[in-house]
C-alpha cells in the first residue's frame, strides 16, 4: 500500500476515509478507491470515466498534454520511422523488441496462420452484397470462436497465444474479403511470400486474371498507417475488449466486441468524416467560413480531424501521417491533389488562429490518414475496417495483460439513480 494517502470527508464528519495514493511509473497519480464504498457507503460519479483509471497497465502511455505517445517506452514515431508492424506487434505483445532469430520466428508463425478455415468463405455469402464491411467484420470474427475451439480455453497460456496469433494473422484477411464479397469480386487467398502489408494490400486489389505488383512505397505507408493505429491506450474499443474479457468470454469475442465499439463515428469513423467534411467545403475560398462556423457555439458544425479526446497539443501521429500523405500521392503521380490542397490550407490557418490555438486544436491523426487511404484505391467504408486491422494487435495485448492481472475483476460499473422510488404495482382494472 503506498504510504500517501489522500483524505475523503463526508457530511463535514471529523474522522475522514483515508484512500491511498498510488504513482505509476509516468503519468499522474490516481487516487485508489476500491474500498471507498465498504468504508463510506459512497460510490464516485463519472461520466464517460474521464477521471478515472480503470486498470494497471504497462503497454502504452500516453501524456496529451505534451503530445506524447509511448508503446513499451518507445515513442510512437521513432517506431513508424524506423520499425515495422510486425516488430511493433512483437514489441506490444511481448514487451520488448525482438532480435532478429525472435523476429523472424514471429513473423513465421503470424505468416502461417494467415489462411482462414474454408467454410468461412461460405458463411459471407449469408450476408447481403450491400452490407457494410464493418458489419461483416463483427460477425465473421465473433464466429472464429466457432471454427478454433482448440484456442478459446482462455486459462491455458499457450492457447491464449495461439488465438492471439491467429487474430492478427487473419484480420488481413477477413477485412480483404469482406471488402471483395461487396463489390462481387472472387476471395484472394493469403500469400506466403509477402510480408504483412504486402499480403492485406494483395488480398484487397488483386484479381485472379492478372498478376498485381505490391508497390513499395505503398506497402511502407500502409504498414506505417497499422503502426499509428496499433493501440491507444484505454479508448473505447479497448476497453470494450477488456470489458468483455473481463467475463471470461473468449478472444474472438471480445475482439468482435471491440470491432463493434470501433465501429461508431465518434471513434473509428473520424477519417472519414474528415473527408466528408473537405468535400462539403470544396474550395478554400470556402475555409473562412467554414471556421467561423466551427466557433460559432450555436452551429451544430464541427471541424473533423482537429483536436482529440486526449491530445491538448500536436497529435505525434499526425506528422508522421502527413509525410506520408505526401509520399503515396507523389508515388502515384497525384498532382495537385484537391483535398490535400485545402487539408494543408485549413490546417495552416487554423493552426494560427487564436481560437484554435487558444483551445488547442491541433490536426490529428485522422486529419491526413483519410485522403491516404482514398489516394490508395480503399473506399471509405473500408477506412474503419483498416483501423480495426491495425487496432487488432492492441486490443490482443490489452485483453492478455487482464487476463494475467491477478487484481482483474468482473467490469461492473456503478451507477446514480434517478428514477422512481419503489411504488406498489396497480392491476389493470384500477388504472386510469
Amino acid at each position: 500500500m503506498s504510504e500517501e494517502t489522500a483524505t475523503l470527508g463526508m457530511n463535514g464528519a471529523d474522522d475522514g476515509a483515508e484512500m491511498p495514493v498510488l504513482s505509476g511509473s509516468l503519468g499522474p497519480k490516481v487516487v485508489d478507491i476500491r474500498k471507498l464504498y465498504a468504508e463510506t457507503g459512497h460510490f464516485t460519479y463519472d461520466p464517460g470515466f474521464t477521471s478515472t483509471a480503470s486498470c494497471e497497465s504497462r503497454i502504452t502511455y500516453i501524456d496529451g498534454d505534451e503530445g506524447i505517445l509511448l508503446h513499451r517506452g518507445y515513442a510512437i514515431d521513432e517506431l513508424a520511422e524506423n520499425s515495422d508492424f510486425m516488430e511493433v506487434c512483437y514489441l506490444l505483445l511481448n514487451g520488448e523488441l525482438p532480435n532478429r532469430a525472435q523476429k523472424d520466428k514471429f513473423v513465421w508463425d503470424i505468416t502461417h496462420h494467415t489462411m482462414v478455415h474454408e467454410q468461412l468463405a461460405q458463411f459471407y455469402r449469408g450476408f447481403r452484397r450491400d452490407a457494410h464491411p464493418m458489419a461483416v467484420m463483427v460477425g465473421v470474427v465473433g464466429a472464429l470462436s466457432a471454427f478454433y475451439h482448440d484456442s478459446t480455453d482462455i486459462d491455458d497460456p499457450y492457447q491464449r497465444m495461439v488465438a492471439s496469433y491467429r487474430l492478427i494473422a487473419k484480420m488481413p484477411t477477413i477485412a480483404a474479403w469482406a471488402y471483395k464479397f461487396t463489390i462481387g469480386q472472387p476471395f484472394m487467398y493469403p500469400r506466403n511470400d509477402l510480408s504483412y502489408a504486402e499480403d492485406f494490400l494483395h488480398m484487397m486489389f488483386a484479381v485472379p486474371c492478372e498478376e498485381y505488383k505490391v508497390r513499395p512505397v505503398l506497402s511502407q505507408a500502409m504498414d506505417r498507417i497499422l503502426i499509428l493505429h496499433a493501440d491507444h491506450e484505454q479508448n473505447a474499443s479497448t476497453s470494450t475488449v477488456r470489458s468483455a474479457g473481463s467475463s471470461g468470454a473468449n478472444p474472438f469475442a471480445c475482439i468482435a466486441a471491440g470491432i463493434a465499439s470501433l465501429w461508431g463515428p465518434a471513434h473509428g469513423g473520424a477519417n472519414e468524416a474528415v473527408l466528408n467534411m473537405l468535400g462539403e467545403i470544396g474550395d478554400v475560398d470556402n475555409i473562412p467560413r467554414t471556421l467561423e462556423r466551427a466557433k460559432d457555439p450555436d452551429d451544430p458544425f464541427r471541424l473533423m480531424g482537429f483536436g482529440h479526446r486526449v491530445y491538448k497539443n500536436y497529435d505525434p501521429r499526425a506528422k508522421v501521417m502527413q509525410a506520408t500523405c505526401h509520399e503515396v500521392l507523389n508515388e502515384l503521380g497525384v498532382k495537385d491533389e484537391p483535398l490535400l490542397r485545402l487539408a494543408m490550407e485549413l490546417e495552416g490557418i487554423a493552426l494560427n488562429d487564436p481560437y484554435f490555438v487558444d483551445r488547442k486544436l491541433y490536426p490529428n491523426v485522422d486529419f491526413y490518414s483519410g485522403i491516404t487511404l482514398r489516394a490508395m484505391g480503399f473506399p471509405t467504408s473500408m477506412f474503419t475496417v483498416i483501423f480495426a486491422l491495425a487496432r487488432t494487435v492492441g486490443w490482443v495485448a490489452q485483453w492478455n495483460e487482464m487476463i494475467e492481472d491477478p487484481s482483474q475483476k468482473i467490469c461492473r460499473p456503478r451507477q446514480l439513480y434517478t428514477g422512481l422510488d419503489a411504488r406498489k404495482f396497480v392491476p389493470m382494472h384500477q388504472r386510469d
